[in-house]
């Protein structure tokens, strides 16, 4: 006999002209968890948010970007009774919305595209916003980390810094394609051109000095190479194009500085309002950047001890440009991560953990574009040759696996050393490489007794003759 049908209606939605879809649903023997939930599906011109059935005659409306229409959907979720509300992080189009809801009283939850690009189903933005809306009622999405509102104007200051410096980087590259194209080989004889020396006889070469000998004379004391080298590197042909072309990245080059100052100047006034915890104690100051070096030209030590109320500048391998980054991207308040792990976690700095049928299948870390990760590596790579415990360890690791694996290894360790340094105030204190040397020693050599003591074996030192 066939089996009786159900008569049970499924809800469905209208998604386009004569064309319904059946909407998504959970298994009923879920729990509940926020009953006043809503979701929205970010758009780049339009926003889809659902709300509970039962809410409003429509649970499904789309609203338009404008200022208007974001105050009209926050009007329209008040009248529906939510309380909580989900969404995508959909490249900057949800920024407007999450500020305008949380200046509003709704708890925001942001969530990682990828998470919900494993639902089944046909894709439309109605039953994208219904779905993550019935996702976020059974507490089945984790919120992305967003730093406070202090903490996030801090990291757009640096973000928009770190832009400035790309776009001056990529003109430093058009003077050097113009010399080369005058086959006036500077770059090859002085280790920066943006240094005293190179700016100096780029200067001259555009006002009209032509000599290679007179050139060199400008040479700095300090430059390694003697005239006569620079001068031999300075014989070129010097065609009006390639002159002009020379001139504008110059001029650029420059623009692009001046920009960088104002902006550092702004963000020293910024860094001055954020509250004292040093205790009004001050640190010496950390010794003047080098001509050229894109490091912020003000005391950063003392106004991250300041923010911090610890000493992050003495973490081997982290300066102060690269802890005013991390205080950016991650905050002062480690209270989103429970623990260390949980934070090397997000930094995507851990093993993988892949396994199927009692095995493991791949150990590789999961890819990220975290800001945060990028310098924790940056600092990991600068300790190759360091003569502390890091560097000890960084070495050990790369003779044992490779270079990659052991930046992301020695990365993962000073990842540990920031959070409890933020979070407990713990300050770092280096044991030095021989110290680290001596323990990895002695480790091992307890691991091979112990191996030895169950083999029934007994190890003796060598006598030294």
């Amino acid at each position: 006999m066939s089996r009786p049908r159900s008569k049970e209606k499924k809800p469905s939605f209208q998604v386009g002209r004569g064309r319904w879809v059946a909407a998504r649903r959970l298994p009923r023997s879920l729990n509940k968890v926020n009953l006043h939930a809503a979701g929205i599906d970010i758009g780049s011109t339009a926003h889809y948010v659902a709300v509970p059935e039962g809410r409003s005659d429509d649970i499904v409306r789309c609203f338009g970007t404008f200022t208007e229409d974001l105050t009209a959907l926050a009007d329209w979720l008040k009248q529906c009774g939510i309380e909580t509300v989900a969404m995508e992080s959909t490249g900057v189009y949800w920024i407007p919305v999450y500020e305008l809801l949380e200046s509003r009283g709704f708890e925001v939850r942001l969530v990682e595209p990828g998470k919900l690009k494993s639902v089944p189903g046909r894709k439309t933005d109605v039953l994208d916003c219904q779905w993550i809306q019935q996702l976020h009622t059974y507490g089945l999405l984790q919120g992305s980390f967003v730093p406070q509102e202090r903490i996030s104007v801090l990291r757009n200051f640096m973000r928009q810094r770190a832009m400035l410096v790309d776009c001056a980087a990529q003109h430093v590259m058009h003077m050097q394609k113009a010399l080369m194209q005058m086959n006036v080989q500077l770059h090859h004889v002085i280790s920066d051109i943006t240094g005293t020396t190179g700016q100096r006889i780029i200067r001259a070469i555009l006002s009209g000095l032509r000599d290679p000998v007179e050139l060199a004379k400008l040479r700095d004391p300090r430059c390694k190479k003697d005239e006569r080298t620079i001068a031999l590197a300075l014989e070129g042909h010097w065609r009006e194009d390639h002159l002009f072309a020379l001139e504008q990245a110059l001029e650029l080059y420059q623009f692009y500085g001046c920009q960088i100052t104002e902006l550092d100047q702004r963000l020293e006034r910024y860094l001055e309002t954020f509250e004292d915890r040093s205790d009004g104690q001050i640190l010496p100051k950390s010794p003047k950047p080098k001509a050229g070096s894109n490091t912020p030209d003000f005391d950063l030590r003392n106004h991250l001890y300041r923010i911090t109320g610890v000493d992050l500048t003495v973490i081997d391998g982290l300066g102060g440009q690269s802890c005013l980054q991390l205080i950016s991207e991650i905050g002062t308040d480690m209270s989103f991560w429970p623990t260390e792990k949980h934070f090397a976690s997000w930094l995507c700095l851990c093993p993988g953990n892949k396994k199927t049928g009692g095995r493991s299948i791949s150990g590789k870390s999961r890819a990220s574009a975290n800001r945060a990760a990028t310098v924790l590596r940056l600092a990991a790579q600068s300790l190759a040759n360091a003569d502390c415990a890091l560097g000890a360890f960084y070495r050990r690791m790369k003779s044992r696996l490779g270079a990659p694996k052991a930046i992301t290894a020695t990365a993962h360790k000073l990842a540990k050393i920031v959070y409890n340094t933020l979070k407990y105030g713990r300050q770092y204190v280096d044991v030095g490489a021989d110290y680290y040397e001596r323990q990895y020693r002695q480790r091992v050599l307890e691991s091979l007794q112990r191996r030895a003591a169950h083999f029934g074996l007994r190890l003796t030192p060598a006598e030294h003759t």
